[in-house]
């Protein structure tokens, strides 16, 4: 199977999406996977939505609580789940936009890195020069 068929692989799906798949497959709604993992919501939120990753010991709790492998959750490879019952039922086009959605989401995370990288080195800048 190459990878655009791969739902959850890498190419189709990130690990915020699986995490978010897994959850709901076992049938719990964020606070109660986050209470699980003693965790505050807003960290699940952030690992759902790609804005940060768990540690090692998150990582094979929820792993555990889920019923999926760790690298499933990383990579999509390992035990996990199977596509969504109307996954096979998807065309090319739907594919390829799904695919492109997700390339945009990745530039954005990148952008808004590079916002913080440059707000940063504005704040030193202008330290700098109120102290000097």
């Amino acid at each position: 199977m190459d990878d655009t068929e791969n739902w959850y692989g890498q190419d189709a799906a990130t690990f915020g999406d699986r995490v978010a798949a897994a959850r709901e497959q076992a049938g719990m709604a964020q606070k109660d996977l986050a209470r699980r993992l003693g965790i505050r919501l807003d960290t699940l939120r952030k690992w759902e939505n790609d804005l940060s990753e768990p540690r090692a010991n998150r990582l094979s709790m929820m792993a555990g609580l889920l019923n999926v492998s760790m690298m499933w959750l990383i990579n999509g490879e390992g035990v996990g789940m199977d596509a969504p019952a109307d996954a096979d039922a998807r065309d090319d086009t739907t594919r390829a936009i799904l695919l492109e959605l997700r390339d945009m989401r990745a530039d954005l995370l990148a952008r808004a890195e590079q916002v913080a990288r440059l707000e940063k080195r504005l704040r030193t800048v202008l330290d700098t020069n109120s102290n000097g």
